[in-house]
This record gives structure tokens, C-alpha cells and sequence, in this order.
């Protein structure tokens, strides 16, 4: 018996040898398992490959990567960083897809609450001499340079008591970016030193509805202006609530000054369009998203509605409201720059088949694309932030759809020229305030409106440079989708 039992343990033993190969758990079968060094890199990896706008066109993301896991773990063994990881997979044509290193503090960010100065300038080199200055263009109010006295229009030739040239200016602008900084102020010449002040950063919760004003008579028609600079979804009661004052004025001409915004929620942006146009006589499309292969279930049509969601800073939805929609809008005009972007541009994409859109400034940044959110869960094909790992805070924001509007245009990849070109910065040292009738930009829609061409005989242009690459906050231009986005638009 025991002989039986001894010849059946070799046979079988044998026949495994022969026919099957013992498995080392990492589904290889070679004895020899690779360790994962970082989880996050897997993470970063699957979520890309998921979700990435052009997954099809890097070829590290094609869905046969992770098929053996050892050369796969090899891979991202490879990357010291998931950013780096990150950065290795992004496309060519990428500019606005990035890492996250904590989504609380991004997801605050998209509501306009971060740590800073509180100001937003521009760089200009002075009437082609070495002199570089940066005028403000912007004071959040209550922020620390609020606080401190600055204002639209100011004058910086230095900061921490170092002048700025074209040699130096760089090295100078990395202490903008630190706790504490000194600013040395000038008079209108950018040369004469003026006074000197110093302020610390701190959490500023920015309201992107700066500035509400009616015009009575512009050849006698009311004309509506309103700064607004960033589309942030726990401000649509505010929004909501200045068109409501236009509209109560009777406006008839409309002026959107959108040249500091970046862009921002995507349901809002459907939102402001939807204050200026009734799209109940048309197939109703204001924008359409359109995702990879991978998401063609996600593909939207964004409507102009009727109403609109509230939320809080923390995102969450707290309730309803009739919109305020301006009646007999037949022509928008939209104060642009460099950096109007993304949510921005879109308004004027998907307004122009509806109404005419003059574009007054100079030509946008070129973003037709949006993302979303991806977090380190899984289960949820890495959209919920409330199942996501609790080992880390990262997350991505890649470029995941791209926008088009109610004619399928979608070809402004380069920015939209402006339809009257206004460059602010030439006049940099006679920067008046937002909603000043004299204030170039506004001015040149004014007279617009007055059918005259652009009278500047009180302001001096000059042949000042504009200096790019200030980014102001990291990753401003950006266009993103809010949790209520697929369920109102399906």
C-alpha cells in the first residue's frame, strides 16, 4: 500500500513539474517576483491610462504595459517620483495637466482659497531700456496687500530692496514667491523710488465677482460691466445674484471683463452663459465634452439652464435658484488677455453661434481642453475622493476631454484673437481702476458701443514689452468638472 501511495506522490509530482508552473504570486510564474517600490506609482500609472485625453498616443500607456507585471513593476521602479512618472506619460501637446501633492488644498484652491500676497501683477520691460517693473493689476480684497495699502495701478521696481533689470529680474521674482517680502514701490516713471512695504502671505479667499457697475448712457443705450475673475462654483449665488442687479437695471449691452480669469468650473461656466443667452429657441447646446474611447459614456452636452445648483466652499450642493437671465442680449463684449483661459474662452466659443462675441484686448491662452480630478481609489476608477487611499494626499489633474460648442468648433487650441486690440501693459504707468469710463480697455468697448473707433488722446502708449512666465497661482488656467456636472447634463 504504501508503495501505491509512494508511486501516486511521483507521478503527480512529476505531472505538475511537466504540465503546470508553480506560481511565485505575482502572476509570472519565474520565480523571481519584482517589488513595487512606491504604490503610488501604480496608481499614477492606471489612472492615466484610464482617463488621459491622448492614452491612445503614449505609447508607456497602452493597455499592454501592466500586462506582466514584472517588466510593469520594473517600469515604475524605474521613477524615483509619481511625479516624475507623471511627467514622463504627458503628451506633447500637454501644457495644463499636473500633479497634485494634496487635493484638500487643491480642491480649496478651485474655490479661490490659497496662501498669498494677495495681489496680481504684470511684468513690463520699460520702453526698451534693461528697466523691468511689475504695475498691479489686481488687489483681492482683505488680503494682505489689501491690508497694506496696495492698489490697482501701483508701480513695483524692486523687491527686498533689489531694482529689477533684464539681467537679474528672474532671481529677483523667487522672493514673490516667499513668505515674507519687501516691495519696493516707485513713482509713474518706474525709476524714482516712491516707499517701500513689506507683507506676508496668508489664506485669502478671493471673491470672484470684484466689481458690479451700470453705464447709463453709452449713445443712450444701459450698459452692464462686470469684473469677474474665476469660475468658482461656491460663488453661483453671488454670480447668480450681480446678474440679477443688471438685470434689474435694464441693461442692454453687455461688458464681461474676463482678463484676469483663468477659467475654473465647467457647470459654472454653463451657468454665466446661460445668464446672458436664452438657448430655449435653439437645440439648447451651449458646450460638448467629449472624452477617450475609453469614456465615451461620459460625453456631455451642457444646455443653458433654467436654474442653477448653490454650493459651499466644500463643494457641497445646498440648493437651487431660478437664474437671472438678462432679456434681449444680442452682442457680447469680452475684456480679454493672456490669461484669460479655459472656462473663459469657452464662454466665448459657445456664445458665438448664438450671438455675436467681440473679444477686446489681446489674444487668450488657447485651452479647449478640461480634466478632472483622479485619486488613489480604485474601486471607483480613481473619481472618489472619499474612497481614495488614506496613506497619502496625491492626486492627479490630467487633461481629460476636450470642449466644443454647439457646431462642433473646438479650434482655438492658439487663443482667440482679439476683434479690437488693446494691450494694457503699453500703458502701464496710467493703469486706472476697474470700471473707470477712461480705463483703455473698457474704453475701447465703450466707444465700440458708440460706434466710434478707440479715442486714447488723455492716455500715452508706449513701446514697453510685456514680460510672460509670472505665474500667479500654480496651475491657474484650469477647467474642471463639478460632482453635479454628468447628472445634469445626461
Amino acid at each position: 500500500m504504501r508503495k501505491v501511495l509512494l508511486l501516486s506522490f511521483v507521478l503527480a509530482f512529476l505531472s505538475c513539474s511537466k504540465d503546470e508552473v508553480v506560481d511565485n504570486g505575482n502572476g509570472n510564474g519565474d520565480g523571481n517576483a519584482v517589488t513595487l517600490n512606491n504604490k503610488v506609482n501604480d496608481f499614477t500609472w492606471k489612472a492615466m491610462n484610464s482617463w488621459y485625453n491622448w492614452q491612445e498616443s503614449v505609447p508607456n500607456l497602452a493597455n499592454s504595459k501592466d500586462d506582466n507585471t514584472n517588466s510593469y513593476y520594473e517600469y515604475l521602479n524605474g521613477f524615483a517620483t509619481p511625479q516624475e512618472l507623471f511627467s514622463s506619460l504627458k503628451h506633447a501637446d500637454d501644457d495644463f495637466s499636473w500633479f497634485i501633492e494634496d487635493y484638500v488644498a487643491q480642491q480649496q484652491s478651485f474655490q479661490g482659497i490659497s496662501k498669498s500676497f494677495g495681489f496680481r501683477p504684470s511684468l513690463v520691460r520699460v520702453n526698451n531700456t534693461d528697466n523691468i517693473i511689475m504695475y498691479i493689476q489686481h488687489v483681492s480684497e482683505n488680503s494682505p496687500a489689501d491690508n497694506a495699502g496696495f492698489k490697482r495701478g501701483d508701480i513695483i521696481h524692486g523687491i527686498n530692496n533689489t531694482i529689477m533689470t533684464i539681467d537679474n529680474y528672474q532671481t529677483v521674482l523667487e522672493d514673490y514667491r516667499k513668505e515674507t517680502a519687501l516691495f519696493n514701490f516707485s513713482e509713474k516713471d518706474g525709476i524714482t523710488a516712491k516707499e517701500d512695504k513689506t507683507i506676508t502671505q496668508d489664506v485669502v479667499a478671493d471673491n470672484p465677482i470684484h466689481l458690479i457697475k451700470t453705464f447709463d448712457n453709452v449713445a443712450g443705450k444701459k450698459v452692464g460691466y462686470i469684473v469677474y475673475n474665476g469660475f468658482r462654483s461656491s460663488f453661483n449665488d453671488e454670480l447668480n445674484a450681480a446678474f440679477g442687479q443688471l438685470k434689474g437695471a435694464g441693461v442692454q449691452e453687455l461688458v464681461l471683463d474676463l482678463r484676469i480669469n483663468g477659467g475654473g468650473s465647467v457647470l459654472t461656466s454653463a451657468y454665466l452663459a446661460s445668464m446672458i443667452h436664452d438657448g430655449a429657441d435653439t437645440n439648447t447646446t451651449f458646450a460638448e465634452l467629449r472624452y477617450n474611447s475609453k469614456h465615451t459614456d461620459r460625453n456631455a452636452r451642457a444646455p443653458f439652464f433654467s436654474s442653477l445648483n448653490v454650493y459651499n466652499s466644500a463643494g457641497d450642493n445646498t440648493g437651487t435658484q431660478p437664474i437671472n437671465r438678462l432679456s434681449g442680449i444680442s452682442r457680447l463684449y469680452v475684456l480679454a488677455s493672456s490669461s484669460t483661459a479655459s472656462a473663459s474662452e469657452m464662454i466665448i466659443n459657445g456664445l458665438r453661434p448664438f450671438i455675436e462675441v467681440k473679444v477686446v484686448g489681446t489674444k487668450t491662452t488657447g485651452k479647449n481642453e478640461g480634466s478632472i480630478t483622479l485619486y488613489d481609489s480604485p474601486s471607483s476608477d480613481f473619481t472618489d475622493a472619499n474612497s481614495a487611499s488614506k496613506d497619502h494626499k496625491n492626486a492627479m489633474q490630467p487633461i481629460v476631454f476636450q470642449i466644443y460648442n454647439n457646431l462642433g468648433q473646438s479650434d482655438y487650441n492658439e487663443g482667440f484673437e482679439p476683434n479690437i486690440l488693446v494691450e494694457e501693459f503699453r500703458a502701464w504707468d496710467n493703469i486706472l481702476p476697474f470700471g473707470d469710463e477712461n480705463e483703455v480697455v473698457l474704453k475701447a468697448a465703450l466707444d465700440d458701443i458708440r460706434g466710434v473707433s478707440t479715442r486714447s488722446s488723455n492716455i500715452t502708449f508706449n513701446n514697453s514689452e510685456r514680460i510672460d512666465g509670472l505665474k500667479i497661482k500654480r496651475f491657474e488656467n484650469e477647467m474642471y468638472i463639478d460632482n453635479d456636472f454628468i447628472k445634469l447634463t445626461k
